[in-house]
């Protein structure tokens, strides 16, 4: 696993931490001065066709596999056998030509590497990076592949210079830092402009396990208290980013990271702490095609999704949801609780696509309102003080990224102070 980045331009100056710092000075002296261009890492276009390449190799060579399992399922009884050996031999062939293909063009790319050059993915590439990671993230990150997007900070350029008043937003599942603009809003650049926050952006790959990232954002935080001036540290997430904020929390908390004890709000918008019924439903069509010997081979394209993607089951924060069990196995709710960070004003945002109150609220389309709002039997309750819980009418999941309402909320939590 690569270590957490605090952006291009910043990686380069953590060769020397006090740039950082000096950087944060020299920017509240000089509101005039440029402020630094985005940080995005330059990628290289044959790295990016040599990674897209094996990908379509892999998920032929899957698929193929698929196809050969329930042709043998099907052509199954006592005088198959001659049958059964030939197709095995023919879709061996597949695989084999399948991956001479695939060595002829990553060789051919390698020697095309240096007239393609390097450059700077726009945001349509940025979004279907975002897209594939969440899907297949983890086996980017276990091959090695340049596709896997590591964790990093950004800042937007056409913001102002930061205040020591430095807010976190992380974005959602199969998302990426530049999705939280929709329709024309954005809430980190509303809140910098509205009440004196310095928006931050994390960019991470949503298909790792949420503990992985809520580690590696732990990790990050520390890197960027320890080389400024943060006085107050506040994080929105969205959706995954919630559950991925929840997680960074509590293993600073675990560690003693210094970071924690900047934290003094923390909002999670969307979030399905307990889980969302979607995953739960893919997890349930894909024991129910196991059931039968002529459909189980079709269960294994299923197992191509996520560990990120599987974590929203039930909304698992910890190593612990995880570890040791297989998770594809349709076993329940095993989580251990994990509360909400101490001494932090924590506040739940939800939204639902009923137009009024009533005695059933549908969800957004994706997450319940109760899991939303943290509600759940027992120990697994999260506890969000009343006055902390808004809910809004007539929106799904994206609309909560721009609707008024959600803004309001969100303006009215973040305007106090320490």
């Amino acid at each position: 696993m690569s270590r957490p980045r605090v952006g291009a331009a910043m990686m380069v100056q953590r060769r020397r931490p006090s740039n950082l710092a000096a950087w944060w000075l020299a920017d509240r002296t000089r509101h005039n001065a440029d402020v630094p261009k985005k940080p995005t890492l330059p990628r290289s276009v044959a790295a990016d066709l040599r990674a897209a390449s094996r990908l379509l190799v892999d998920a032929t060579t899957e698929t193929t596999t698929v196809v050969e399992q329930m042709h043998h399922a099907i052509a199954s009884g006592p005088f198959a056998w001659p049958a059964r050996k030939l197709s095995g031999l023919v879709y061996s062939s597949i695989r084999g030509v399948t991956r001479a293909v695939g060595l002829t063009i990553d060789k051919a790319l390698e020697q095309l590497a240096p007239a393609l050059g390097v450059r700077s993915p726009g945001p349509e590439a940025l979004a279907a990076l975002a897209a594939l990671n969440g899907v297949i993230g983890d086996v980017l990150a276990e091959s090695g592949s340049p596709l896997a997007q590591p964790m990093e900070l950004h800042r937007r350029r056409e913001l102002p210079a930061p205040s020591r008043k430095v807010l976190v937003l992380v974005h959602g599942s199969s998302m990426n830092d530049l999705q939280w603009k929709r329709r024309g809003h954005d809430h980190g650049a509303a809140l910098e402009r509205d009440l004196g926050w310095s928006a931050f952006y994390v960019r991470y790959n949503s298909g790792l396990h949420v503990s992985v990232n809520g580690r590696e954002l732990s990790a990050l935080l520390e890197q960027l208290v320890a080389s400024s001036q943060v006085e107050e540290l506040a994080i929105l997430g969205f959706s995954m980013g919630g559950l991925v904020a929840r997680s960074a929390c509590h293993v600073a908390e675990l560690e003693g990271a210094r970071w924690r004890a900047k934290l003094t709000t923390l909002i999670c918008m969307g979030t399905p702490h307990h889980g969302s019924p979607v995953e739960r439903a893919g997890s349930f069509f894909e024991t129910a095609l196991g059931v039968s010997r002529y459909s189980a081979p079709l269960a294994r394209l299923g197992k191509l999704r996520s560990a990120g993607v599987t974590d929203l089951r039930f909304g698992f924060v910890s190593d612990t949801d995880w570890k040791g069990r297989d998770r594809f196995d349709f076993d329940g709710d095993r989580r251990a609780p994990v509360p909400l960070p101490r001494g932090v004003r924590c506040y739940a945002l939800a939204g639902t696509q009923s137009k009024k109150p009533g005695a059933r609220l549908r969800s957004d389309g994706l997450v319940p309102v109760a899991s939303g709002l943290g509600h759940a039997p027992g120990k697994l309750e999260l506890g969000f003080p009343e006055e902390h819980q808004q809910l809004v009418y007539g929106a799904t999941h994206l609309d909560l990224l721009h609707r008024p309402e959600a803004y309001a909320a969100l303006r009215a939590w973040l305007s106090g102070s320490r």
